[in-house]
């Protein structure tokens, strides 16, 4: 896989999930991406986030790429309540890349058909034991500095705390008396979480139960919580950034189109003719094309890159998922599987069971939601709204392919000529135009790369007027 050519030391330290917070001794999160194809592997270490949200009811998936020392790994996360421990799930990553690839910004690839020929084609592209706390911090100090841990639980290879605090003071004291290091200006921002009356989910690996696993990653955490407040805190992931931080939201709801309330949601420019030669770096295109707009928002929108019916799509860069994939991801709506009976009749005399799986529509509609932010350009967290626009979306870019003649020119219908001489430059001119207006790139250097056609020769035949 193809990389930015970053420092050595960026690309090894670890970057936690946007909406989290890092409490480590050594290790502090920082932005930065790599080149592939237009999911979340286009950035380094992004964030991902899955909300499943029906009524107050909502079930949060957040999934980091750590890849640091994994005994340096510890996240806090405001939550509203206090979750049971069967509250907590521990989930397999894979339909979260299901979800990413389903939902991933896609390039179309056309091929013009031959003028003089009816005959067109065309080819779709996929366009944490608890680590152990200090025995220093004992349960008197804890109770002295007004923490209280309300639960506790170790669930697949997390320990995790959830703890509450009167004041943010005792809460940071409590977290740098066990070994951690807090990035400057935590104490306002937990403030004002307390203030809120909002709990803190704390994580840390088990390393035996790590071990046990037999995965080489940290696998997605899931919480269910029930609570009017529909969010994703991402103000303590700010302190310790070093630099914008990309955070991916995939919201699944049986209504509609999830939006934020207190940022602009704004669509990514769609269904744009691109020169050819951005196949070949399909990935760099799109990167430069988010900043763009990014930047053309002034660095304040959430920019909606999919919405869509779960039951279909068009065209699809992966499968729809499935039930069991969705309730992975949270979904806890959907109807338990019913059965029907089958007329004995139609099956040949065969013995068949009385009973067989009726296929029940899904009732999920999802949003992708995509932002790049700090802490200067989104100040607040991020809320929500369920709508019922159900209308369909997707950022899609297409290329298309010109028709060359097999015979360098020579002998051309009119409609050939016509076509190489004037539509297909035209069209080429917009193209360029449009990538640069996506990109913000000097159009002179985008007509250095794309081929316009040859100059042709002059007809072998001059057309009478008989000929048509």
């Amino acid at each position: 896989m193809k990389r930015l050519n970053l420092p050595n030391h960026y690309i090894n330290k670890a970057i936690i999930a946007s909406c989290l917070l890092i409490l480590s001794t050594s290790s502090f999160s920082f932005c930065g991406f790599y080149v592939s194809r237009a999911d979340t592997s286009l950035y380094n270490e992004a964030s991902q986030v899955v909300l499943a949200r029906e009524g107050n009811r909502t079930a949060i998936t957040m999934a980091s790429d750590f890849k640091g020392d994994i005994t340096d790994f510890a996240i806090v996360i405001p939550v509203p309540t206090v979750p049971k421990e069967s509250q907590i799930q521990v989930i397999n990553k894979s339909a979260l890349t299901h979800l990413d690839n389903y939902t991933a910004p896609r390039l179309v690839e056309y091929f013009d058909n031959d003028p003089c020929q009816e005959h067109i084609m065309y080819k779709a592209m996929r366009g944490l034991p608890m680590m152990e706390m200090a025995d220093n911090s004992s349960a008197q100090r804890t109770k002295s500095l007004g923490v209280k841990i309300e639960a506790e639980y170790t669930i697949g290879e997390y320990d995790i705390l959830i703890l509450s605090a009167k004041k943010s003071q005792g809460l940071i004291t409590w977290l740098t008396e066990n070994d951690y290091k807090l990035p400057k200006g935590a104490k306002k921002v937990v403030n004002s979480y307390i203030k809120q009356d909002m709990k803190f989910f704390v994580a840390k690996v088990n390393l035996e139960e790590q071990s046990k696993t037999g995965f080489n990653y940290l696998r997605p955490i899931k919480v269910y919580y029930e609570n009017r407040k529909f969010m994703v805190p991402i103000r303590l992931g700010t302190l310790n950034a070093k630099g914008k931080q990309e955070l991916f939201i995939y919201a699944l709801s049986p209504k509609g189109r999830i939006e934020t309330t207190n940022y602009r949601t704004v669509k990514l420019p769609s269904n744009i003719d691109l020169p050819v030669f951005v196949k070949d770096d399909f990935a760099s295109f799109y990167t430069k094309m988010f900043a763009h707009q990014v930047k053309k928002e002034n660095e304040k929108g959430v920019f909606l890159e999919y919405a869509w019916d779960m039951n279909w799509c068009d065209p699809c860069a992966a499968d729809p998922l499935t039930d069991d994939e969705l309730k992975e991801l949270g979904v806890f709506w959907l109807p338990k599987k019913q059965t029907k009976p089958i007329n004995p009749k139609l099956m040949l005399g065969m013995p068949v069971p009385k009973f067989m799986p009726s296929p029940q529509k899904k009732n999920v509609y999802v949003t992708r939601l995509h932002l790049s932010y700090d802490s200067e350009n989104f100040p607040e967290d991020l809320f929500f709204q369920t709508t019922s626009n159900r209308k369909n979306f997707q950022g899609r870019y297409i290329v298309r392919h010109a028709w060359t003649p097999k015979n360098n020119g020579k002998t051309l219908c009119k409609q050939a000529r016509n076509y190489l001489e004037n539509d297909l430059p035209k069209r080429l001119d917009k193209e360029a135009k449009n990538l640069s207006n996506l990109t913000g790139e000097d159009i002179s250097i985008i007509r250095e790369k794309i081929k316009y056609p040859a100059k042709l020769p002059p007809p072998q035949d001059q057309d009478e007027w008989w000929m048509l």
